[in-house]
């Protein structure tokens, strides 16, 4: 075993790197989970970063991240084939459209900042529909195996 370790096919680094993908990890986590509920800042793009950054400094809180009920299955499907099901975008693009939808005719916002903030939502949108889709058949042989 070399002096980085091995993670299936990531390498687990150590020292100060060690402490800074673990931070960045948690950073990311974070504007993952905020971006849950603020519409305009995307939330899959940060959790892919978790995703990494955990798996090269802490693989106990990577694999805890990718059993979670939550995101874990997305963030397994990215892995397997760098790729979202199509149910997934559909999903997300409406979540960001009904928050952009009540952000309009609810929010006190002044008009420049609502601006920037529906600017950077439309940023995301464009970030989510031109993720890969996985291709349907994959997706039904992938649970046929789940359920065997």
């Amino acid at each position: 075993m070399s002096a980085t370790g091995q993670i299936g096919g990531s390498e687990c680094v150590r020292g100060l790197r060690r402490i800074a993908f673990f931070g960045l990890g948690g950073v990311f986590f974070v504007l993952g989970m905020v971006g849950i509920v603020l519409p305009g800042l995307p939330t899959t793009p940060f959790l892919l970063l978790t995703s990494y950054f955990l798996a090269r400094s802490s693989p106990r809180l990577q694999r805890r991240l990718l059993s979670n009920r939550l995101v874990g299955p997305i963030l397994s499907q990215w892995q397997r084939h760098r790729a979202v099901e199509p149910r997934v975008k559909r999903r997300a693009v409406a979540l960001v459209a009904v928050a952009m939808a009540l952000l309009i005719g609810f929010s006190r916002m002044p008009p420049t900042l609502l601006a920037i903030v529906l600017a950077l939502a439309s940023v995301g949108l464009l970030v989510i529909w031109r993720l890969p889709t996985v291709p349907r058949e994959t997706t039904r042989t992938q649970l046929a195996e789940e359920q065997v």
